[in-house]
This record gives structure tokens, C-alpha cells and sequence, in this order.
């Protein structure tokens, strides 16, 4: 006879000398009676390899993944940057000087927008009327204006009769969010300071001036003035134009959170997952359902609940916090809709994949999600694989309609329109691969049902005689 034929009860895994050692015991792991399960003890199992291998290398592969997706997009958006959209506006509307085609304005204008071989600003020629439209609907994040009277300040700067230096006018759209406003700024006023120096160069080298005083020579050197201001306008309470990114933020944590905890609450009542709270564990009995009708039931709680978690994300920003927000019941409105896509995603996802679903719905909600969306970091300086990214990953059309929303007017060209028509899409992708999947899995009869677990002996009724 075996040597542990005795130990019917002994767990799988602790034959042989882990077994004896776990049989060997200690205070406290004693058995109880003839019946009691023989108890493993943690220094005899940490000493199997086995039991590290799965999570050790989930572990690692998981925090190498979160480290090259996160940084990825942030550390160098400089060495990233292609043309990002930036207005070139020329309101100059003096006559060329002597001998030349072109005022100073056109001059200059089309020095900068050729001038750019590192193509990391997009230059766009635009009316004042067309740069102030674009920059009220989010399409620009800065522009570079010349004003009417450029080039008559100019030429009067060679005359006794000087009185207005010329100027070039910055304008910033922190909408945008606050790094490409910058981005934006940087681009423009190095570009307006280049063509000063341009202009001081021809002006000091003119016969006109070649006795003019040290003082004069100094300010034809560089004459332009830069002057940086504000081209759209956003409230103080706004985040310098982050608060779109972390409002739409909390839209996907509501609903990613809220479908797993809705998922896991529905589990746990019909008897499929265990219920523990410190040292009680509970289960109730399984009730019998399809996948099919478990997604639903999940589905349609998550647009019931929805309802409550949105309001009160709106009720802590908006009316607690004080964050500038106009269209308050469209807000609540697309914020409804938005984290209700997120949510059924999730659902959709769990009843697909099961026990790993968690971790698939967060990768795609979150981890490709936020370097891609967009709405700290532009697009335009980001590398392409988020660029790529940032066409389905929902975080960005719902960080595009959100700022919409705050910023912008909402204004369907602002991105509005198309967060809408993803959100539809998201929600239709949801309803059929959820529902497909369950609908395969009932089909191949790949029930959840499982076996009660047996009553403890110590708690079966005695046998009447």
C-alpha cells in the first residue's frame, strides 16, 4: 500500500517530503478530526518553483508593458513634433517699399512658412477672420499675426518721424491643453524673432542709416516687438485647459470601474463568485442562466447605475470643485452616454474573456488609451504607433468632445460631431460582440453552472435512527 494512502484528504500538490513537512504541522495545524483537510503551510509551498513562475512573469511583462506605453508618449514630444497646426496670418495692408513686389508683411510671412525644414509647425495661411474661427473650434493651437501697419512702422523707423514700433502678435489657445499652447508659443515667437533679426539686418545695412546714432543702431538690430496674448479665452477654473482631459478621465473610470464592480456584484448574488470580507466568506446558492441572459441583466444594470455615478462626478466637479463648465445639460448628456459606451465595453469584454477580462477591458480603456488621447501631449508630438492608436482608442474621441463641450461652444467641427458618432459606434460594437460571444458560448452548451461546494461534516445534521 502506498506510503500516503492514509491522507486521502492531503491537498494536491504536497506529496512526499512537501507533504510530510505540511502533515508535520506546527501550533495551530493540527487537524481538527478524521475528516479535516491536512493544512499547507506557506514556507513549505514557497519553496516550489511553480507557484512563482505565472505571477512573477505576468508581474514583470505587466510593469514593462504600463512603463514603455505611458512614457513612451511623454519623453521627448520636441523630437516627436510634426506640424502642428499653427496660423500664419498677414494683416499688413501697407504699399512694398521702393523696388520691391511685396510689404514687409508678405515678406515676412512667407520667410516663416518656408523657412520651417524641421517640419515641426504646420503653417496654416489664414484670414484674421479664419485664424480666430480655427482657434474657437480647437483646429489651431496658436497663431502668428502681422498687423495692418506693419510695414509703415517700419519705414518709419529710418525717419525722425518713428513713433510706434512695429510689432508681431502671439496668440495662444490654451484650450488645447497647456503643453501644446506652449508648444504653440514657442514655435511662433521663435519664428517672429528670426524675422526681426532678418529686418534688423537689412535695416542697419541700408545707406539710410549708416549715420545713425548707437542707440538707433541698437533698436534697428532687432525693431520687431513680440507681443504674446491670449486668442481664445478659457475660464480660470479650467486647469490651464487640462480639466477636459481629467473630467473625461473620470468618464472612464466611472465606467470601467463601475462595469467591474457591477459585474462582480451580479456574480456574487447569482452564486457565481464568492463573497469574502475579512475572515467571513459566503456563497449563495447558483442560480441557473445563460451567459447570454447574465450579460443582459449586467447590461442593463450598468445603464440604470450609470445614471447615478455620472451625476455625481458632475455634482463634485462642477458644483463642489467649481470647474468652469457651460452646456451643463449637454455635459451630462454626453457624459452619460460616454461612460455608459465605456461600461458596456467592459461588460462586453468580461463575458468574452472571462476571468482575464479585467485586465484586457483596462488595457484598452486605459493603458493604450491615455497616451494616445491626446489631450496632454498633441498627437502631432507623440510617436506614430499612438498616433495610429489615437484613430479607435476611445479615451480620445471622448477627450475631443469633452473639451468640445468646455472650450469650444460645443461645437460639432471642435470634435464634438465625431465623439458623438464614436461613442454610437463603441455602444453598437459592444451590444454585438458581447452578446455574440455568449450567444457562441450557450450555443456550444459552455455553461457557468458549477457544483455546490459539500457541506463541512461538523455542520451536517445528525443521522436519525
Amino acid at each position: 500500500m502506498d506510503a500516503d494512502s492514509n491522507h486521502p484528504e492531503e491537498p494536491p500538490g504536497t506529496a512526499g517530503a512537501d507533504g510530510a513537512a505540511a502533515r508535520a504541522g506546527g501550533p495551530g495545524d493540527h487537524a481538527d478530526g478524521p475528516d479535516t483537510p491536512v493544512r499547507a503551510r506557506a514556507a513549505t509551498l514557497l519553496r516550489r518553483p511553480k507557484l512563482w513562475l505565472v505571477p512573477t512573469v505576468l508581474t514583470g511583462l505587466l510593469a514593462l508593458l504600463l512603463s514603455l506605453l505611458y512614457m513612451g508618449g511623454i519623453v521627448n514630444p520636441n523630437g516627436h513634433l510634426r506640424r502642428l497646426p499653427i496660423g500664419l496670418v498677414d494683416e499688413d495692408t501697407g504699399k512694398p517699399p521702393p523696388g520691391q513686389r511685396q510689404n514687409a508683411g508678405a515678406q515676412v510671412t512667407a520667410a516663416i512658412a518656408a523657412s520651417d525644414t524641421s517640419g515641426a509647425a504646420g503653417w496654416r495661411r489664414l484670414t484674421s477672420a479664419q485664424a480666430q474661427d480655427e482657434l474657437s473650434s480647437g483646429k489651431i493651437y496658436g497663431a502668428l499675426v502681422v498687423p495692418r501697419n506693419f510695414t509703415d512702422s517700419l519705414t518709419a523707423l529710418t525717419t525722425a518721424n518713428a513713433t510706434v514700433r512695429p510689432t508681431m502678435t502671439v496668440l495662444t489657445n490654451p484650450g488645447m491643453g497647456s503643453l501644446g499652447s506652449s508648444l504653440a508659443s514657442r514655435i511662433t515667437t521663435a519664428a517672429a524673432q528670426q524675422a526681426s533679426t532678418t529686418i534688423g539686418r537689412q535695416l542697419t545695412a541700408s545707406p539710410v542709416t549708416a549715420k545713425a546714432d548707437a542707440t538707433t543702431r541698437l533698436l534697428l538690430a532687432d525693431p520687431v516687438q513680440i507681443v504674446t496674448r491670449v486668442g481664445h479665452p478659457i475660464g480660470a477654473h479650467s486647469g490651464l485647459g487640462l480639466s477636459a482631459f481629467y473630467y473625461t478621465l473620470l468618464l472612464v473610470l466611472a465606467g470601467f470601474l463601475g462595469g467591474n464592480l457591477i459585474g462582480t456584484g451580479v456574480d456574487t448574488a447569482l452564486g457565481y463568485a464568492d463573497t469574502e470580507i475579512g475572515p467571513w466568506h459566503t456563497r449563495r446558492p447558483t442560480v441557473p442562466i445563460s451567459r447570454t441572459q447574465t450579460l443582459l441583466l449586467k447590461m442593463v444594470m450598468t445603464a440604470g447605475i450609470t445614471v447615478l455615478t455620472v451625476s455625481l462626478v458632475m455634482l463634485a466637479t462642477v458644483a463642489i470643485l467649481g470647474m468652469d463648465a457651460t452646456h451643463l445639460p449637454l455635459l451630462w448628456l454626453y457624459s452619460y452616454c460616454a461612460s455608459l459606451a465605456v461600461g458596456l465595453g467592459v461588460q462586453a469584454i468580461n463575458a468574452a474573456f472571462g476571468g482575464i477580462g479585467q485586465l484586457v477591458s483596462m488595457f484598452v480603456f486605459i493603458v493604450l488609451g491615455l497616451p494616445s488621447s491626446g489631450a496632454t501631449v498633441p498627437l502631432q508630438a507623440v510617436p506614430g504607433f499612438y498616433r495610429f492608436l489615437s484613430i479607435f482608442e476611445p479615451m480620445r474621441q471622448l477627450s475631443d468632445g469633452v473639451r468640445a463641450i468646455l472650450f469650444f461652444d460645443a461645437r460639432a467641427d471642435a470634435g464634438l460631431g465625431r465623439a458623438w458618432l464614436m461613442i454610437a459606434v463603441g455602444t453598437v460594437l459592444a451590444l454585438v460582440f458581447g452578446f455574440a460571444m455568449t450567444r457562441y458560448y450557450d450555443r456550444k452548451g459552455l455553461d457557468r453552472l458549477t457544483p455546490q461546494p459539500p457541506a463541512h461534516p461538523a455542520s451536517r445534521p445528525a443521522a436519525s435512527t
